[in-house]
């Protein structure tokens, strides 16, 4: 389909001022300009400004080898901040330690001294593996690591492993490899099942660094923290004990993060020495177009909007979108703008996974050399690549969490200079709810992280991946139940015994089980949870690759008939072949791009924990007079979810018009995972007004609600958690509501919400309460054609209910 591009006449309406004033202002005026300005300022619904923070420096500890001191003497590092000198004396004393300072505090300092320093110390005997979780963020550090030890004179061998790397750079490697920078994938599946090639590695190793450890939550933290199970059991196998030097954004119980990652207990260093520039912040809710329907302008629109007011030549500016197609859409508009902004197409550029990797070197390369004027990004450039000094920082949604949050302020700038930094909130739940609590933003981090390593699903494919590399025995499980491996899973001998008797994979002989099948299982296991194969987009006429994506996103991005874009690019997908992972892409001219639906259905395999509130604990239900039996009953249990993509819509570039609908055909995926489970009495719901009519469906908002506000609790994005509303349950015979773990197995996601559900509640009631809209709208339990007419007047019926009141009772307590 071809069509002409839809003109956009704010931008011809209101360009030329706009790009003259944000061409000639520096990063504070850009600020104050839009603060003043009649239409925008009034918009920004809160502004914080964070004072520039002075240095703190102290000595290198005294003895740190001469050749270190003069090296970063003359970088102009005679003296490092505080908190790098605290965190290298713990390394250099051998001790494990996690640095949790803020983004561009020098993080990196803290771990490559104590590594140099071994090297140094034991003339290049010594070993260490850095692991980040990216290609390109090890890329980066590794050009970085390079020049250190080119400075220094050395011969040491230092290099990138991942699938680019060419086999005669992984033979040295394996072979001479001092540093060997990868990342988590290939660890699993390269360097651990061949180890007896990486002998001289496993035996020197002395250091593992692990970067960005807030990453490492939900499915795959908790493979990972298997996977540091097998590299600590191989390392020990050849004689060596590492430690671990770990780093990450500012997250609540860090040390009892590290300790479930790792198995052993960190020195936390957590006092930020660096200094930091003044840094404004705003909070932009983009205006109200309908009050009844309480419909706001689109985020990305305001975006585009935004960008006359703060995009121009003299600085540069990223703007972070949380989904792919966001970015792609995004930078076709600003691509179009190119003019009225005062900039080239070529120096706006988008960012995000799936691009080819000369692509991403390319962007970034630019970037750090300032040619690019303005990315549009995906988390991808969120952890901590060297792209040079950013000035202005856009968020379009807020990013799901507050690690995520400061990762991406940090972004900007990073030199000690003055930065801006605008949250655009989107007619979403827990956007609005930040947008009238700005203070959660700025607090301390509240979301636990979701991490279990001893899942029954993932720990039995991981003790796959140990046997095959080395056998288990009755005497390691007993020695590692006191050094954190895989001896303290409480499940572990009912996998070797299930393995052995029942799968065949194992074979015990005495008190040892050996690996006896053919297949290498760290192939087919992947540390996402799902399929480990990524679907390849091929262009269907040179049969050259556009891009990538995982086996799951592919269900909505790659169907036939789906738009894939590329840097503001178009492609309709021609051919899904989904048995052999590959998409069938041909170029075209389009005004829309495309949005796929699903159909979800949630069934009960078994509950675990049980709490209930009688409804003599519930005023309401007391007044309505009420019999006194159970009020609600929350679960946490395990249920089977079947998912299946049915259709897709065609969305309208700038006017978001749905020009049509198609159909997907595409199998189904199921999974066994774990789910929070609610559910409300028949005479609680007949007494709040949710039996027959349009009530009915305002259960459905309130399901969408409080899976909106989750993340505020947890690290995760709103779609990690599956929603299935049920005004009837087969499995209750009554109003249910299934908050479950989008992954196989689950991650103890369920088991949090059960014991925070009522925080869950009241921050519900808090969006409906606060939200504009009079009968329902997207920011709370959605728009009226779905929650319908008394939707938003039921769901602040219920929550109200759910949120005053007594407590729930642990039923297996009781």
């Amino acid at each position: 389909m071809s069509a002409q591009r839809t003109p956009d006449p704010d931008l011809a309406q209101r360009a030329p001022t706009s790009h003259r004033g944000a061409a000639a202002l520096s990063v504070d005026e850009l600020a104050a300009r839009l603060r003043a300005d009649p239409e925008f300022g009034p918009r920004c619904v809160h502004w914080r400004t964070v004072a520039a923070r002075d240095e703190h420096v102290a000595d290198f500890p005294a003895n740190l080898h001469p050749a270190l001191l003069e090296l970063y003497a003359r970088r102009g590092i005679a003296r490092p901040w505080s908190h790098q000198r605290e965190a290298i004396e713990h390394a250099l004393a051998g001790r494990d330690v996690l640095v949790t300072t803020p983004t561009a505090s020098g993080k990196t300092l803290c771990f490559v001294v104590p590594v140099l320093q071994r090297l140094l110390e034991t003339e290049g005997k010594s070993r260490a593996l850095f692991l980040y979780p990216t290609k390109a963020l090890s890329q980066d550090q590794s050009t970085n690591l390079n020049s250190l030890i080119a400075e220094l004179g050395r011969e040491w061998h230092s290099f990138t492993y991942d699938g680019d790397t060419p086999p005669s750079v992984r033979r040295t490697l394996r072979d001479q490899g001092h540093i060997v920078l990868t990342n988590p994938w290939m660890l699993h599946a390269g360097i651990l099942p061949n180890h007896a090639k990486w002998a001289e590695l496993f035996r020197d190793l002395e250091t593992v660094v692990i970067d960005e450890v807030h990453t490492l939550s939900g499915v795959f933290g908790s493979s990972v923290a298997n996977v540091l199970r097998r590299l600590q059991r191989i390392a020990a196998h050849y004689g060596s004990k590492p430690r671990f030097l770990l780093s990450s954004a500012t997250i609540p119980n860090a040390r009892e993060h590290a300790r479930t990652l790792i198995g052993r207990d960190v020195e936390l260093v957590e006092r930020d020495g660096s200094p930091a520039g003044p840094r404004t912040f705003a909070v932009y809710n983009p205006p109200m177009l309908d009050a009844v329907a309480g419909l706001r302008a689109n985020a990305l629109e305001e975006a585009r909007r935004l960008a006359l007011r703060v995009v121009g030549p003299k600085h540069q500016t990223i703007f972070f979108c949380n989904r792919r197609t966001s970015v792609e859409v995004l930078t076709r508009y600003l691509k179009a703008s190119a003019h009225e902004l005062g900039l080239e197409r070529d120096e706006i550029r988008g960012y995000r996974g799936g691009y080819l990797p000369n692509l991403r070197r390319e962007i970034e390369s630019d970037l750090r050399a300032g040619k690019v004027k303005v990315v549009v990004t995906t988390n991808a450039l969120e952890l901590g690549i060297d792209i040079g000094s950013l000035d202005v920082a856009v968020l379009v949604g807020y990013p799901g969490s507050q690690a995520s949050f400061w990762q991406r302020a940090g972004r900007v700038g990073r030199r000690g200079r003055a930065s801006f930094v605008i949250q655009i909130a989107r007619s979403d739940p827990i956007d609005q709810y930040l947008a009238t609590h700005p203070d959660w933003l700025f607090d301390a981090p509240r979301e636990r992280l979701g991490l279990d390593p001893d899942n029954l699903v993932i720990l039995s494919e991981q003790v796959k991946c140990a046997a095959f590399e080395l056998p288990f025995s009755v005497a390691e499980l007993e020695a590692d139940r006191a050094r954190g491996g895989f001896g303290r899973a409480p499940h572990l001998g009912g996998i070797l015994d299930y393995l052995s008797d029942e799968s065949k994979l194992l074979h015990r002989r005495g008190d040892r089980w050996f690996w006896m099948a053919d297949a290498y299982p760290a192939e087919d296991v992947s540390l996402a949870g799902g399929g480990p194969d990524n679907v390849l987009i091929l262009d269907s006429e040179t049969k050259k690759a556009v891009g990538e994506i995982d086996r799951e996103g592919s269900l909505t991005t790659v169907h036939e008939g789906a738009i894939y874009q590329v840097e503001g690019e178009t492609w309709i997908v021609e051919r899904f072949d989904f048995e052999n992972r590959r998409a069938y892409v041909k170029k075209v001219e389009t005004d829309y791009f495309t949005e796929a639906e699903v159909d979800t259905e949630v069934r009960v395999l078994g509950l675990d924990r049980e709490a209930a509130r009688k409804r003599a604990d519930a005023p309401q239900l007391a007044l309505a007079n009420v019999p006194s039996t159970d009020d609600y009953t929350v679960w946490s249990g395990e249920v089977h979810v079947t998912t299946i993509a049915t259709s897709y819509k065609k969305v309208r570039y700038y006017t978001r018009e749905s020009v049509g609908i198609e159909k997907i055909h595409l199998p189904a995926e199921e999974i066994d995972t774990q789910a929070f489970v609610f559910a409300l009495s028949l005479e609680s719901a007949n007494a709040l007004g949710l039996e027959g009519g349009d009530r009915g469906s305002a259960w459905s908002g309130v399901g969408k609600l409080l899976r909106h506000v989750a993340p505020l609790f947890l690290r995760c994005q709103p779609q990690d958690l599956g929603l299935s509303t049920q005004v009837r349950s087969p499995h209750f015979g009554r109003p249910t509501i299934f908050l479950y773990d989008r992954v196989q197995g689950g991650v103890g996601l369920a088991d949090v919400l059960f014991e925070i559900h009522r925080e869950l509640f009241q921050a519900a009631l808090d969006v409906v309460e606060r939200c504009e809209c009079e009968r329902g709208c997207p920011a709370c339990v959605g728009p009226i054609a779905e929650a319908g007419p008394l939707g938003k007047a039921s769901a602040r019926t219920v929550l109200g209910h759910l949120a005053r009141g007594g407590v729930a009772r642990d039923v297996n307590k009781a």
